[in-house]
């Protein structure tokens, strides 16, 4: 879909529709009084009639508009104007793209661009309705033999500000848009394929392709070590997942280097279980296939470097993808082995579907030889933080507190939110084993907190914080698939770091 700017007023504007707001009961927004003015009280006697209260997630598409030079006007329901805020306006700009796609336009001018949320810019606006357009109109059919088209997609949406010096932050803020949204989509496409095709092979191949398509414009490399590399470094308990798979485990290092030599990298570390079975702790069979999504991390962190090379943020970034498969085999890892960590710490499997941990660690501890500025890892590691956080927002754990605050803010900024958990010390005694250095499960209770103990053993060189998205990745039931989460989160984090965040 194509995106552009524009400053303008409604009834001049020549668009097969142009979109704006009613707020609850019955309020006209500025460019919707000025398209009702043109109109000679058009709009105004419509709605006085009953057929628009202004209520969220309605709509009323009108035809030929007197006084007008667009086709058709679309009015969207944004509720009261009081309670009119960050949810309320992204739910009206979904609405709108969700209804001009459905409705046959092939173009649309959004002026609920204009329509102010409180403490939020221009810029904010404009970024977030382009995520949500991208993300409105996303589709993963691939695998299906025949697909549901849409007869008359949207092909060109156009964003309204009310002012000219508002132009240029307005472009800024809609290239970082379309950027992220291109990360997002590039996460939700890796955790949408199946385990039989997402394999860790096809996730290194994938972070080899963005490097190529990538490097003629930014400096990009990429590295995959395989078994015996792994070997060579001592990532016993990264390799002891892989053991029952026939897919052979995959490190995955994509470094993108935009910032000065000396500057040290922010690292993203990203879980890559292609699909978990359990292993040997065998999952129940119930919404198993689900399992194809437990390498959303590692999609999330290669679809934030791609979107922080596309937006050329000037820093250093480096994603780090310890990928491998999770299966039952005569070579499994059984209940109650012993493992060498990278950091030579020792590690005994209680449960082997406590994998995620498992491969982290390693990854956690290679990280060292870049010397981060910051790492932060994300996983969809326990089933525990769904449970404390539900579907809404992200677990955020942290060794610094600082980290934790850019972290909380971005995913306010981006509305991809997060809650910041305990990681205290008192939690670690839940680790302890009789026979190892610690144990890979802390037993039911505090299950995320534990969880983040764990791998905060592997991080004591750097600041570092762990973000659980196992609650958040996908979705289940009828809208079924990835959401791309927390990509938002992070490139609003690089975004803040780089000093690109208006």
């Amino acid at each position: 879909m194509e995106f552009s700017i524009k400053s303008g007023s409604p009834e001049k504007q020549r668009s097969a529709c142009v979109v704006v707001g009613v707020f609850e009961p019955r309020k006209l927004t500025l460019p919707a009084e000025l398209l009702d003015n043109a109109a000679r009280n058009y709009i105004s006697d419509i709605i006085r009639r009953g057929d628009m209260e202004g209520k969220p997630g309605t709509t009323l598409l009108l035809h030929n508009v007197p006084g007008t030079l667009c086709d058709r006007v679309l009015l969207v329901g944004l509720g009261k104007e009081k309670e009119f805020r960050e949810k309320e306006y992204c739910d009206a700009i979904r609405t709108a793209v969700k209804t001009l796609n459905e409705t046959g336009s092939f173009d649309g001018t959004l002026f609920l661009t204009e329509t102010s949320v409180k403490k939020r810019s221009v810029a904010w606006r404009i970024r977030q309705a382009t995520l949500v357009a991208q993300e409105t109109v996303y589709r993963f059919d691939q695998f299906k033999s025949k697909k549901d088209e849409v007869r008359r997609p949207l092909r060109k949406l156009t964003f309204a500000v009310e002012r000219r010096n508002e132009l240029a932050p307005a472009e800024e803020a809609l290239i970082q848009g379309l950027a992220i949204a291109e990360g997002m989509a590039l996460a939700k496409n890796l955790g949408n394929l199946p385990g039989n095709v997402c394999t860790p092979a096809h996730l290194a191949e994938t972070a080899q392709k963005i490097a190529q398509d990538l490097a003629a414009s930014c400096a990009i490399e990429c590295q995959i070590l395989e078994r015996e590399e792994m070997a060579a470094l001592g990532m016993g308990s990264l390799l002891s997942v892989a053991q029952g798979s026939r897919q052979p485990p995959k490190l995955i290092v994509l470094r993108y280097r935009g910032g000065r030599a000396e500057e040290k990298p922010v690292v993203l570390v990203g879980k890559g279980i292609t699909f978990d079975t359990g292993g040997i702790s065998l999952k129940p069979g119930a919404e198993m296939d689900e399992m194809k999504f437990d390498m959303c991390g590692a999609a999330s962190v290669l679809g934030t470097l791609k979107a922080a090379a596309l937006m050329r943020l000037p820093l250093n970034l480096t994603a780090i993808v310890p990928a491998a498969e999770n299966m039952p085999g005569g070579a499994a890892s059984r209940p109650g082995d012993i493992v060498t960590s990278m950091s030579g710490q020792t590690i005994e499997i209680l449960n082997t579907d406590a994998e995620g941990r498992l491969i982290l660690c390693d990854a956690l501890t290679y990280a060292e030889r870049f010397e981060p500025d910051t790492v932060v890892d994300v996983a969809t590691l326990t089933g525990a933080c769904v449970i404390a956080l539900g579907h809404v927002a992200s677990g955020l754990f942290a060794n610094d507190d600082g980290l934790a605050r850019d972290l909380l803010q971005a995913g306010d900024e981006a509305h991809d939110r997060a809650w910041h958990m305990p990681l205290w010390d008192d939690y670690q005694d839940q680790l302890r084993s009789p026979f190892a250095d610690m144990a890979n499960i802390g037993g039911r209770p505090a299950g995320s907190i534990t969880a983040a103990c764990f791998l905060s053993r592997f991080t004591k060189k750097y600041d570092w914080a762990h973000l659980d998205i196992a609650g958040t990745a996908w979705k289940s039931g009828t809208e079924k698939g990835a959401t791309g989460r927390p990509v938002p989160l992070l490139a609003h984090f690089l975004l803040k770091k780089a000093g690109k965040l208006n």
